[in-house]
């Protein structure tokens, strides 16, 4: 089943109500569960969220922007700091906050050539351009990174 129809069928099973537009997985989201289009209709979704806390916690921020799009279309406060919004996602039980996931942030381990020292990166270091601040040894990112 792809992500359209899931959404779908939550929108009916929880709401009662028909999802008539498209719903989009988008890695870039970083910090949010879902968005919420007006212009278009469309919404986003983090695949991030899915993959760590499960179809649980997913379905739960599904029903927090079936929320904002259904109240939207109904002409009702479909904003966060609304009274509609709240309560209707009281009644369907959804979440009024994506689960953090910063501190689940992952390292790039790089080990050195020549001393083995290992260094811990966010980001991805230029092989070609960088080397050890121990003894200038060449890099090489680690296996069990």
């Amino acid at each position: 089943m792809n992500l359209t129809e899931y959404v779908k069928r939550v929108s009916v099973e929880d709401f009662g109500w028909e999802f008539r537009h498209q719903a989009y997985w988008n890695k870039r989201l970083r910090t949010t569960g879902g968005r919420f289009f007006p212009k278009d209709g469309h919404l986003d979704f983090n695949p991030k969220i899915y993959e760590t806390f499960g179809l649980a916690t997913f379905r739960k921020i599904v029903r927090h922007e079936l929320a904002h799009y259904h109240l939207y279309y109904q002409g009702k406060g479909y904003r966060h700091g609304d009274r509609d919004f709240k309560d209707l996602l009281k009644r369907v039980d959804g979440l009024r906050y994506a689960p953090s996931l910063s501190n689940l942030q992952t390292f790039l381990i790089y080990e050195c050539l020549s001393c083995g020292a290992l260094i811990r990166r966010r980001r991805r270091v230029n092989l070609q351009k960088y080397r050890c601040g121990r003894c200038m040894g060449k890099l090489r990112l680690s296996e069990n990174a």
